[in-house]
């Protein structure tokens, strides 16, 4: 066994980046990393931020995954929306891990520096919200905490004045040659969508012969691995802000656990779910 130190240099690693760019430099490091600032003592506050922060970050790579995946589905080339949407799936078992580090504060700890956040609340997140769009979930009634950020409302109001995500997939049934009734005549797209007895009875002819019609089959299977995987990270939010603040209101005002308890039966894609049971 050699005592020389190992020097990655000897195997022609690059050392000096005085005039090139580096790792820190291409992922802007300094930005990302000082963008912490807690604005107490406590020593949890740290794992507070960087929770939220990166919880951002991930929705980020989510949107952009979604918005692609409609793209695809829109141009009748759904295989490359398999790939995105599962991306999109695993982003959220990613989103899902990370209540299990924010679950090691405990309610003690929080209380430390809750009181100093003010009405700010992961209930305002606009990307959030934008994910929610997309998908299908269109209450209106949800603009309002963004109604003070003019740039935000343009953006959202973008994604409600076009088809969302299980649209494009239902409008993808259409033109190939499904009867889906009223939904294929859809103009009015900021309006939440009734269930259809017609897109049911389509998705059950899918789910009959899997093979004759794969494409739609797999895309079905891909929407309906997303909203699992969004439905868990849902539920734990509830049990994370449960075991931390009990059944304290929220800090941007809502009713807390009970708020969340009831997006819990929010369905993005109620057909897929129910064609389970008449097949």
């Amino acid at each position: 066994m050699s005592s020389k130190p190992y020097d990655p240099a000897e195997e022609g690693a690059e050392m000096s980046f005085r005039e090139q760019m580096s790792y820190s430099d291409y992922l802007h490091l300094e930005d990302v990393l000082g963008a912490q600032k807690p604005i107490s003592g406590a020593h949890d506050e740290l794992l507070f931020i960087i929770q939220h922060q990166t919880s951002e970050l991930w929705m980020k790579l989510a949107i952009h995954e979604i918005t692609s995946a409609m793209a695809a589905i829109r141009n009748d080339d759904p295989q490359p929306a398999f790939k995105m949407l599962t991306r999109v799936a695993r982003i959220f078992e990613q989103l899902n891990n990370a209540w299990d580090v924010l679950r090691t504060m405990t309610p003690s700890e929080y209380t430390e520096f809750r009181g100093l956040l003010g009405k700010s609340s992961g209930f305002q997140s606009y990307q959030y919200r934008a994910i929610e769009f997309l998908a299908g979930n269109r209450n209106l009634a949800m603009l309002g905490p963004h109604g003070h950020r003019p740039e935000i409302l343009v953006m959202l109001e973008d994604i409600l004045a076009r088809p969302s995500l299980y649209d494009e997939a239902l409008l993808l049934l259409s033109r190939r040659g499904f009867d889906i009734g009223a939904d294929a005549t859809r103009t009015d797209w900021r309006a939440t969508r009734n269930e259809n007895p017609k897109v049911l009875e389509a998705w059950r002819a899918v789910y009959s012969i899997p093979g004759k019609h794969w494409e739609l089959y797999e895309l079905a299977e891909k929407l309906v691995d997303f909203e699992d995987y969004f439905r868990r990270w849902r539920f734990n939010h509830v049990t994370t802000v449960e075991r931390v603040i009990g059944f304290k209101r929220g800090t941007g005002g809502t009713s807390g656990t009970q708020y969340l308890k009831k997006m819990l039966e929010v369905e993005l894609f109620p057909e897929l779910w129910r064609v389970r049971t008449v097949l």
